[in-house]
């Protein structure tokens, strides 16, 4: 074999392709032919091209520069971020639906909103983590408190409902406050609950804490219970307090009752309820309440309480259709029996509820009922705004996080239903319909001029929303000037709660939707 001939002289190393930065053109092949694609990294766009009338529903309402001025959150450096800019990169964060401080990251570039803002920029997430660790757990849970308050409390005038409830939040590394407890989800996995109190029907959130994931039972949540009903005004009180069965306990009602406070709870199925149950489905008599259910009233006193209760009874007849059966484990396997019987066999499914309310039977089985709107507002709460991220080691930064997720979502909750208030829309529907949007912003001449690009195929309730929204802010900016930030808010309030006939002199419960 002969070799090739060394060359005399080596022609050294391949010269690499240059990259083209993001300022250069590239080309790219498509369906539809070579496209040029360039990047213009100083292009004032901002993919919440919607975002100013949501600032300027919070600036008359004055909601977002007293809830910045307030907080007790200070620095020492000179080269330390402002109040304004940390706090303005959570709200930005928060709205957008992220779960995750890391995704501060993407807000970022955006030189459109956080200039909207008043802000000058938008810090990173190691900021904003930093920030929320400066202020102090007692001043900054106070703070927090005072302006949810002051969100709602112009709609308390009106007899209300406050739904009680726990839901729970998985956690997956070394968190303060991480420990086993109530999970069905993911039975093992340590957790945080949030204890939280809303306002029924409404979903706006009064109050939530966060604590260990051992801390699940309503003896954790009477101390904030008792504490929120003690700082509503006087006038302001709800009705009665309604939850599951985790709430029907002595320890719970009798806490309630040395306040004077009403309670619709739900009772377990316990010997003795059983019992009630067996005495009460041979004697007959029951009141029809619809084509589903029938109730009956009677007094309770369970082992450990200290006088009988009223309680009520409701039945409901299960279809002749439904396949009734119960499943077993036998040595590893399963098994399934079911239940025959004769073709006129009825099966009924029953619930006893446990209250000191003196309305009618039909009355007290429909505001049970309405309670199932509770759950809805914890799916919406942990998938759609974050309530199931935002996490850190320290547990006095979810505490904060979780407080003001809850701030956010009542403001949007209220402009949402101000522009569309037929019903309620969940984010994953009003964000992309009210918020999302291509918004380019020019100035000239002093002038700020935001072209928008709405990329929403329901153009129609779009359209008809945002008439709404513009035609009530220019008459409310007639008179703005006239009144001080809590009278705006009061006139947002009563136009958003049209639809539920709240007037804020009306005497509807706010629990039951209109007529």
């Amino acid at each position: 074999m002969v070799l090739q001939p060394k060359p005399a002289h080596p022609m050294g190393e391949h010269t690499l392709a240059i990259r083209n930065p993001l300022s250069e053109a590239v080309e790219v092949d498509t369906y539809a032919g070579k496209l040029h694609v360039e990047w213009d990294s100083n292009a004032k766009v901002t993919p919440m091209g919607q975002l100013p009338f949501f600032i300027q529903f919070l600036k008359l309402g004055g909601r977002f520069d007293p809830w910045v001025s307030d907080c007790p959150l200070h620095y020492r450096s000179n080269n330390a971020p402002t109040k304004v800019n940390v706090l303005g990169s959570l709200f930005l964060s928060i709205l957008s639906g992220h779960n995750r401080y890391a995704h501060i990251t993407n807000l970022m570039s955006d030189q459109v909103n956080s200039r909207l803002l008043g802000m000058s920029k938008v810090v990173s997430d190691d900021s904003a983590r930093r920030g929320l660790s400066k202020i102090d757990e007692e001043s900054g849970i106070e703070w927090l408190q005072r302006h949810l308050q002051s969100c709602y409390e112009p709609l308390l005038t009106t007899p209300w409902i406050l739904d009680v409830d726990v839901t729970v939040k998985p956690l997956y590394g070394h968190q303060e406050g991480a420990k086993k407890g109530y999970n069905p989800q993911k039975p093992g996995r340590p957790s945080h609950t949030y204890h939280t109190y809303m306002m029924g029907n409404l979903r706006l959130v009064l109050e939530v804490e966060v604590q260990s994931g051992d801390q699940s039972n309503s003896c954790h949540s009477m101390p904030g219970l008792i504490s929120l009903l003690h700082r509503l005004p006087i006038n302001g009180k709800p009705v009665f307090v309604r939850g599951d069965i985790a709430w029907g306990t002595d320890n719970v009602m009798t806490q309630l009752e040395d306040i004077f406070q009403n309670y619709l709870f739900k009772l377990k199925k316990s010997v003795n309820v059983k019992n009630l149950i067996y005495k009460h489905h041979d004697l007959g008599e029951w009141l029809y309440i619809n084509k589903e259910w029938e109730a009956k009233e009677d007094k309770l006193q369970l082992q450990g309480w200290e006088k009988k209760r009223r309680v009520i009874i409701v039945r409901r007849r299960l279809s002749s259709e439904n396949i009734i059966g119960f499943e077993s484990q036998n040595q590893l396997q399963q098994q399934l029996a079911l239940i025959d019987g004769p073709e006129d066999i009825r099966a009924y499914e029953y619930s006893v509820l446990v209250t000191d309310l003196e309305d009618d039977i039909v009355t007290i089985f429909q505001h049970y009922r309405d309670r199932a709107d509770c759950e809805n507002n914890f799916d919406e709460l942990k998938n759609q705004w974050g309530w199931g991220g935002y996490t850190t080691h320290k547990i006095k930064s979810c505490q904060f996080m979780a407080r003001m997720i809850a701030l956010v979502y009542n403001w949007w909750n209220l402009f949402v239903r101000l522009a569309i208030p037929h019903k309620h829309h969940e984010a994953i529907t009003s964000r992309p319909l009210l918020l999302s949007s291509i918004g380019r912003l020019t100035e000239h001449g002093h002038q700020k001029k935001m072209t928008i690009t709405s990329t929403h195929g329901d153009l129609t309730t779009l359209k008809s929303a945002y008439t709404r929204l513009v035609g009530f802010f220019d008459e409310l900016k007639i008179t703005a000037t006239q009144l001080n930030y809590s009278e705006c808010w009061r006139l947002i309030l009563a136009k958003a709660m049209e639809k539920f006939k709240v007037n804020l002199e009306t005497v509807n419960y706010i629990g039951l939707p209109a007529p």
